[in-house]
């Protein structure tokens, strides 16, 4: 049988044009989440969507200029994903941020060791 873990999901909605001190806001998201130690992160970049001012952002030919809609999601525990989220706070002045109880499933769970599939050392086994 596969396991499962409860979990919680972070999606934060900006536009692709934002910055952080020059750099993507999206990207400045991802490397805190990376150094934060979260399980994972990923941006998901839209073809088309509108948020709170009501203008519609587009890939179309005509509309290149228009900076699109980006998610970037990130899952881990609930308790590492709220400790995120005074960084989030910081980050985000303009889009959304939204929280989704989750379930991770875990393929294979059942077919590893009870040790995880670690070696005396600490190493992987597999």
């Amino acid at each position: 049988m596969t396991a499962t873990r409860a979990a919680l999901r972070v999606t934060v909605f900006v536009c692709e044009d934002r910055t952080w001190h020059h750099r993507p806001l999206y990207s400045e998201i991802v490397h805190r989440a990376h150094r934060a130690g979260l399980a994972g992160a990923s941006v998901f970049r839209g073809i088309e969507g509108f948020g709170a001012s009501s203008r519609i952002h587009t890939s179309r030919l005509l509309s290149l200029g228009e900076d699109l809609p980006v998610a970037v999601v990130i899952v881990d525990t609930e308790e590492r994903v709220r400790a995120f989220l005074p960084q989030l706070d910081e980050l985000v002045t303009e889009g959304l941020v939204t929280l989704d109880a989750c379930e991770i499933v875990l393929p294979g769970a059942a077919r590893r060791p009870a040790d995880g599939g670690r070696d005396d050392e600490g190493g992987r086994t597999r």
